[in-house]
This record gives structure tokens, C-alpha cells and sequence, in this order.
């Protein structure tokens, strides 16, 4: 389930409700101090999901790149705000460019339908702070 403060869309209609998504900023703070505190609690658990993330992101015949593409389509389509944030970040890294995200999300519209409408440029405004923040 995502995260967000709910409020009345006026644009549409005032009995339809729209999730807003907190900046990338704001989650990574937000998820800073539990994340920790749960990697203190189940040390093996973590350590465990930290090696297969490795694994599943190293190069192969698929890239890097590809691979966090992949991750922000699922992310996007599982409304997970931390993980948007965290694969959006992670495209950037790997090079990927506006359009590609772009196109992305237009694989996560074909399969969603109008959900992906609202989380596909959710995703795309994460990769855009992301641009953003690598600038400053």
C-alpha cells in the first residue's frame, strides 16, 4: 500500500480522492530510522535481501540499466512510494535518460491500465527530482 495524504481531486470531481506522493526527500527520510532499526532487529534477514538485490541488479544478458527499468515499471505497478523513489534513483545511476523512463511507464500504463496513469508519472517526477538533486 502507498504512503500519502489523501485530498479531494476539485479538477474531477469532489468525491474523487487522489494519493499524493511525498517527494523523494521526504520518503527516504521518512523510511531512514525504521529501515535501520529493522536491519538492527533481523540482521540475516536484511543481510539476506541485500545479497540477492546484488545479485538480481549485477550485469548480465540483461543490463543494469534494463533491470532498474524492470524495478520502477514493478514499482510503479505495486504503488510502492520507497521503491519508486529507490529505482528511479537507481535508472539514473545506471544512465538512463527522461525518455527511457518515459517509455517505461508507458509498458506499466499498457498493463495497468488507469492506475498506471497516476503512478507512471509519479515515477517519472522521482527520476526527475533524482536529476535534480544529482545537479545540486
Amino acid at each position: 500500500m502507498s504512503r500519502g495524504v489523501e485530498r479531494v481531486n476539485s479538477k474531477v470531481s469532489t468525491l474523487d480522492a487522489e494519493v499524493v506522493m511525498d517527494s523523494m526527500d521526504e520518503i527516504r527520510e521518512e523510511l531512514r530510522q525504521p529501515a535501520q532499526d529493522l536491519r538492527e532487529m533481523i540482521p540475516d534477514v536484511m543481510k539476506a535481501f541485500g545479497a540477492l538485490s546484488q545479485a538480481s541488479y549485477a550485469e548480465g544478458e540483461l543490463s543494469r540499466l534494463t533491470k532498474e527499468l524492470l524495478a520502477l515499471v514493478i514499482a510503479a505497478t505495486r504503488e510502492c512510494d520507497g521503491c519508486i523513489v529507490s529505482h528511479a534513483r537507481g535508472a539514473l545511476r545506471e544512465g538512463a535518460t527522461r525518455q527511457q523512463i518515459a517509455e517505461a511507464m508507458g509498458v506499466l500504463i499498457a498493463l495497468n491500465g488507469g492506475p498506471g496513469t497516476v503512478w507512471g508519472p509519479r515515477a517519472l517526477h522521482a527520476y526527475d527530482e533524482a536529476v535534480a538533486a544529482r545537479k545540486a
